[in-house]
């Protein structure tokens, strides 16, 4: 079968287009997977439920928290919506990242006890009427997150550090 030239033109740019499309389509499959590389601990940790609440919710505070000696339990003394505070899309995406964490750290099995917490982070959709909130100890060695009536913790890694910084460099509680 002879083509024209018409004819081998069109089929060798039917042909292009195939094979960018099939790159595309192999690019998106590795960048997926790496992806997934990088959050499957916090998925882990968290859940679909708060890691979703962490990345999306439309509000999010920072509570300073403190120990109320005579009820013991931990109460919100300072409250400030940070929604669209400088650095909000970079803390929520560090909150989501493996790399941010200890994970092989393991602390004591025991509860740790309440009057560490230093911060609370508030995810909220007011829509669903959902709330999500994420303790944080800040201390010499990074520190601890949990979220607040899920069993666990884990140890603040670099991500300790980035949070002291950005709290003290926002400073939304006027401390």
């Amino acid at each position: 079968m002879i083509l024209s030239d018409a004819e081998r033109k069109s089929r060798a740019g039917s042909l292009l287009v195939l094979a960018i499309l099939l790159f595309g389509v192999g690019a998106a499959i590795v960048a997926i997977s790496y992806q997934r590389t990088q959050t499957q601990n916090c998925l882990e940790f968290y859940g679909p439920k708060v890691s979703r609440h962490i990345t999306k919710a439309p509000v999010v505070e920072l509570w300073k928290l403190s120990l109320d000696h005579s009820a013991h339990h931990l109460l919100a003394t300072q409250k400030c919506e940070i929604t669209n505070a400088q650095g909000i899309v970079h803390l929520r995406r560090g909150f989501v990242e493996d790399a941010g964490f200890r994970w092989g750290v393991i602390g004591p099995p025991e509860r740790l006890p309440m009057e560490i917490w230093d911060y609370a982070f508030v995810f909220s959709d007011p829509k669903m009427d959902e709330q999500i909130a994420v303790v944080v100890n800040l201390d010499a060695q990074g520190g601890w997150m949990a979220v607040v009536g899920q069993p666990g913790r884990v140890a603040l890694g670099r991500l300790g550090k980035g949070l002291q910084d950005w709290i003290q460099d926002v400073n939304p509680l006027h401390e």
